[in-house]
């Protein structure tokens, strides 16, 4: 049954979201961990962080545009067992580069048929009468289950073994299917002419749509990079401090960095209804960009200095977030909505997927993350990318548009 208050809905999906994301960043997480227990280099570490986002962009459009003919819930919950399954997978058999890709590989499916036709299914169930704000409340919900998959992962796995992090993870991915499959169906709005499922060409001559879908996809290669490696970056902040150790740790700081971008992702969407979304978008993504060309640099300085800018650097990276999605969903033609979501998460998660890759292979290339000028190098890769989003608005407008 459907909650019939808007905000109810809005928490149940936002819980159901949440919990996929539970195993999404266990990885990561325990980067560390993985490094040493089975000698893998930055670049093989950059392939097993990037796969789910690989197999992610593969599928994502097929399934998303699936949502214009099947209700979205049905999708969901499929998505979320396959995620389940995979994590269950990798805690069993995963030791090593080769079946930890592939088990990551199908979370990314399972990833592909959750995040987007979860927003699906707020969307088309949602009676408000602001729906950025809950497309807003959605999105930054990705942010809280980042914190969450690092957080636990980090808890779990350091008290009970890398494991247990991912049976816990696979079993939260079960709870979103039992939240979400008992919804009520409804009957997606069809396009007047609507055509193959996989024809996009709609889409793709959609400039307003796609504008969005380019800075998007900018936005997804910063940040996935940085939380592919920001647990690394901090552990070797750690190591050149006098007596290796500071407060908060690695795992618990990329937690309240993911919480941070959780508030900046809806209070940036605020400001973007406020003063003008475009507008705000290139201010965002240029400011973070400018971070990204220091911060690596400076992973000498004291802790507590060095946590204080990630945390900065994580809530610039996610101001534009949900302004970007919303912009997408706001821009798409009557009954394509589905098919530019799914536009939307093709071309963000193929950027989201090959940048952890990009940044170890930068790593490796300068020195294999063992000084200062390497990771210099690594934090150049991740944030450059964001420098092209006033170039994206400026193909991306109509006729009607006259400035950002």
């Amino acid at each position: 049954m459907t909650p019939r208050r808007p905000a109810l809905l809005i928490g149940l999906v936002c819980i159901a979201h949440v919990a996929t994301l539970m195993g999404v960043f266990a990885f990561p997480a325990l980067l560390p961990t993985f490094l040493a227990a089975w000698s893998l280099s930055n670049t093989e570490a950059g392939w097993i962080s990037g796969i789910p986002l690989a197999a992610n962009a593969i599928t994502v459009s097929i399934l998303v545009s699936l949502t214009d003919r099947i209700d979205a819930r049905l999708i969901f919950g499929g998505g979320a067992v396959l995620a389940a399954l995979s994590l269950a997978g990798f805690a069993l058999f995963a030791d090593g580069f080769w079946s930890a890709l592939a088990f990551r590989a199908i979370g990314g499916v399972g990833m592909a048929a959750t995040y987007m036709p979860g927003l699906r299914v707020l969307v088309d169930r949602y009676k408000g009468d602001t729906q950025s704000r809950a497309v807003a409340l959605y999105t930054a919900s990705f942010s809280l289950g980042t914190a969450l998959s690092f957080l636990v992962s980090g808890e779990v796995g350091g008290a009970f073994g890398w494991q247990a992090a991912f049976w816990v993870s696979s079993a939260a991915a079960l709870v979103s299917a039992a939240l979400i499959l008992p919804l009520d169906g409804i009957v997606p709005q069809r396009p007047d002419n609507p055509g193959s499922v996989l024809d996009i060409r709609p889409v793709l001559r959609n400039r307003a749509a796609m504008a969005y879908v380019l800075a998007y996809a900018a936005h997804g290669w910063e940040l996935f990079a940085l939380r592919a490696w920001m647990v690394a970056f901090l552990v070797f902040s750690l190591t050149l401090q006098p007596g290796g150790a500071g407060w908060p740790a690695p795992t618990v700081l990329a937690t309240l960095g993911a919480i941070v971008a959780m508030i900046c992702s809806i209070a940036g969407n605020e400001w973007a209804e406020r003063y003008g979304r475009r507008r705000m978008v290139v201010v965002y993504m240029l400011s973070a960009a400018c971070l990204a060309m220091v911060i690596g640099f400076l992973p000498g300085l004291p802790y507590p200095v060095v946590a204080a800018l990630i945390l900065i650097y994580c809530g610039l990276v996610q101001l534009d977030s949900a302004s970007l999605t919303a912009g997408a969903v706001q821009a798409a033609e009557p009954g394509r909505r589905g098919a530019t979501l799914g536009v939307h998460s093709f071309i963000g998660f193929a950027g989201s997927a090959i940048a952890p890759l990009a940044v170890g292979i930068v790593l490796d290339a300068t020195g294999g993350g063992h000084s200062v000028a390497s990771w210099g190098a690594g934090f150049i890769a991740m944030g450059a990318v964001c420098l092209v989003a006033p170039f994206a608005f400026l193909l991306g407008r109509d006729k009607s548009t006259v400035r950002l």
